[in-house]
């Protein structure tokens, strides 16, 4: 007898104890299993033992198996498996609880400087339907879908975290590693699970950063399971026999047009969040800033408005910051300082009063250091290093897809 065969015995004699075992406790699902594990031992002995008759008796075993096998499936209840369920449920529900936003972003409306119509209408479609419920009765519904688009770095997702703020509902943050998975149907039970969850903790904000990502045109080109997931997210965001009032979709995207036209249908109002005006941009500034030490003055905040025209606040947020690490470099590479008060000495120029020549590293005591305000010099060279990341080409892009599909921000 070869060893391969003797090995498979030795299964198939290990798979019909544990099959006899589980049938007298009434396991009748793991006696099913066994009795299964055993005809493919004996599946396999049939393939590899030269021995005609031995094989013949095979054949004859596993008839007789796959009658036990029919027996133990009479004997199973039918019946819904509470613990599966509960464990599938809890699986959901641990991989969608990063969506969650469980504590404010802590970001007020007036935080944003201009896009007045975008806020008005998340005003309009988030808080007043959550706030004011009594509001919207008989025809007046509050709006389903809201699609924020526009260049990037305008503050599309800063708009829907000061919705957040602003909201008491429940608010979910998507992006495409909450809902695409690489396990077959996952995805879809994960957006049926992400419209569940809202659906039970009424009134609910779902933002869908990047939905282009995930919803974008379907095509000849898409796989099986990319076609499912956008279909599911259809059928959940307005499907028939859904209850969704009291949930509002919100999506962000720097490339509409390449969404799918049911997608698109779905977002009643399409907002243009378009590149900061010249108020906005001095206001940006500003906010920037904060409380950093500064001698920067209201003219010349106009100034550095004007020559910030095209900037998206992204651009201007990374501008103010390279502007704010001025006062750093100057500590960097000054050769003289000064006593600014008894203990502490800031980089100078060696022609100021008491300037004395040292350098960064020769300061033993690091606290006596204090940086310079920021100034207007600062931001001038952080002007000349820190372009534009917005083209003319893609705002023609915008510009035109609000003429055809959507509104002013």
């Amino acid at each position: 007898m070869s060893k391969d065969i003797e090995i498979h015995l030795k299964d198939f004699q290990l798979y019909i104890s544990q099959a006899k075992e589980s049938e007298k406790k009434e396991n009748f699902s793991k006696a099913v299993r066994m009795w299964g594990h055993a005809i493919d031992s004996l599946e396999e002995l049939k393939k590899i033992d030269p021995n005609k008759y031995n094989r013949e008796t095979y054949e004859k075993k596993i008839y007789e198996l796959e009658r036990n096998v029919k027996e133990c499936k009479k004997k199973v209840k039918i019946r819904v498996d509470e613990s599966d369920s509960k464990k599938e449920e809890d699986k959901l529900q641990k991989q969608l609880s990063s969506a969650l936003i469980k504590e404010s972003p802590n970001i007020k409306w007036e935080e944003i400087a201009g896009l007045e119509k975008a806020k008005n209408a998340l005003k309009e479609a988030v808080i007043l339907p959550l706030k004011f419920p009594q509001l919207f009765k008989e025809k007046r519904k509050p709006w389903k879908g809201i699609l924020l688009y526009g260049p990037p770095g305008t503050g599309k997702s800063f708009l829907a975290k000061a919705a957040a703020t602003e909201t008491g509902g429940k608010f979910y943050s998507i992006s495409a590693s909450n809902i695409v998975s690489k396990w077959m149907g996952e995805s879809e039970k994960l957006i049926k699970g992400l419209f569940d969850l809202a659906r039970q903790n009424k009134p609910a904000v779902i933002f869908i950063d990047e939905i282009d990502s995930v919803l974008s045109s379907r095509s000849d080109n898409d796989n099986d399971a990319t076609r499912r997931l956008k279909t599911e997210f259809l059928i959940q965001m307005q499907g028939v026999g859904n209850d969704d009032d009291g949930i509002l979709v919100l999506g962000a995207t720097n490339i509409p047009w390449a969404l799918d036209p049911a997608v698109r249908r779905r977002f009643q109002k399409k907002i243009y969040i378009s590149l900061p005006d010249y108020n906005a941009r001095k206001l940006m500034f500003k906010l920037n800033l904060g409380d950093t030490d500064s001698e920067v003055t209201e003219k010349e905040f106009d100034i550095l408005a004007k020559m910030t025209e095209g900037y998206s606040g992204s651009d201007i947020a990374t501008l103010t910051q390279d502007a704010i690490y001025g006062p750093l470099r100057k500590c960097q590479i000054s050769k003289y300082f000064k006593y600014i008060d008894k203990t502490h000495i800031s980089p100078c120029s060696p022609s100021d009063k008491g300037a004395f020549k040292l350098t960064l590293s020769q300061i033993r005591n690091p606290e006596c250091l204090i940086a310079p305000k920021v100034s207007f010099e600062d931001y001038v060279l952080s002007v000349q290093k820190i372009k534009a990341t917005v083209n003319e080409k893609d705002l023609e892009k915008h510009k035109e897809f609000t003429q055809e599909f959507g509104q002013e921000g």
